[in-house]
């Protein structure tokens, strides 16, 4: 089969031929692959970086996709971590790891919002209980998956939801989008692999004040904290909302889903005495597979009834090197188009 494959870590896929994968178990079926989308968790396993890389090439880039079965059935599904990944014409599917998709869906723009939206989706709905007008501060909201943690917090239920991020062009993007209040979180020494235009360097002692006493103006009072970021951003964040809050000892739920500024930070010790803070993460290994797999179905009919805007941008497959490194607008994600069936 055609497909976009991996033969060095240092260099984008490439467009060539791969076995096609043939089902084995008694969940298994073999669909054509519409639509993948090319989101930063495909780019790492791509270049080595991801923890679950154990070090194989060639591979077959991709960890989810939409494909059809050879009954017609339109399907979203999860691929496990390995070298045969979803950016080629067929994919083996584990039916436990896939969702039927309402006739008429748009797999392109499925393919690009389910990974990015599902972080936040399953966060406010398995991990925390956002209260009925409740208030949510999302930082790292000018990247993807940000922008949709903006719409999806105010879809379930928030009162108000408030945008931090980098980018001034995409924090007036948020405004749009349902955002009603936003922070710019100053970066004058920006990293330039990042890559997200969703980070924060750590800036001048000034510029830090100056971002903590935003940040505490417009959501010291927050129910729920998503965190895309973390590193040097929420160091600034954290005591700045908890020293401001009116009511400390209201639960203020810190759900870590990103560390696109940084891996770790410097948690000083008074905070989780003087405040009622809850530190937790969201992801594989605080929730089964089958408890996000189970959140999936109700994101998937709201990004396609277009309750939720999406900006896929598709490609073809055989433009794989292209799309590897091509610009995209703000609220843009690519999408590569194996098949047309």
């Amino acid at each position: 089969m055609r497909a976009a494959v991996v033969h060095s870590f240092n260099a984008p896929p490439r467009f060539g031929t791969f076995p096609t994968p043939i089902p084995s178990g008694e969940h298994e079926v073999l669909v054509d692959v519409l639509a993948a989308g090319l989101h930063p968790r495909v780019r790492s396993a791509a270049n080595g970086s991801h923890y679950t890389s154990d070090g194989t090439l060639p591979l077959v880039p991709g960890i989810d996709a939409v494909g059809r079965t050879a009954q017609g059935e339109l399907l979203y599904f999860a691929a496990p971590d390995t070298a045969l990944g979803t950016m080629a014409e067929h994919a083996v599917v584990d039916r436990r790891r896939a969702i039927t998709l309402p006739a008429g869906t748009d797999p392109a723009a499925v393919a690009a919002a389910m990974n990015p939206g599902m972080s936040s989706w399953v966060a406010l709905r398995r991990r925390v209980s956002l209260p009925p007008g409740g208030s949510v501060l999302v930082m790292g909201a000018t990247g993807n998956a940000g922008q949709l943690a903006v719409q999806i917090a105010k879809h379930l239920g928030a009162a108000r939801v408030i945008g931090a991020g980098r980018d001034p062009l995409r924090l007036d993007l948020l405004k749009s989008l349902g955002a009603d209040e936003v922070v710019r979180l100053s970066d004058p020494d920006p990293d330039p692999g990042s890559g997200s235009g969703s980070g924060s360097g750590s800036g001048s002692g000034s510029d830090s004040h100056d971002v903590a006493e935003r940040l505490a103006r417009a959501a010291a009072d927050v129910d729920v904290v998503i965190d895309y970021l973390w590193g040097r951003p929420t160091e600034q964040a954290m005591p700045a909302l908890l020293t401001a809050r009116s009511d400390r000892s209201k639960a203020l739920a810190w759900v870590q889903i990103g560390s696109m500024a940084g891996q770790d930070l410097a948690l000083p010790s008074y905070l989780l005495r003087a405040a009622n803070l809850n530190i937790m993460g969201s992801g594989q290994g605080s929730l089964t597979t089958a408890g996000i797999i189970a959140e999936l179905p109700s994101l998937a009919a709201e990004i396609a009834s277009g309750a939720l805007a999406v900006d896929p941008l598709p490609m073809p497959l055989d433009q794989v090197e292209q799309a590897w490194n091509a610009p995209t607008a703000p609220g843009q994600r690519l999408v590569l188009t194996p098949s047309r069936r």
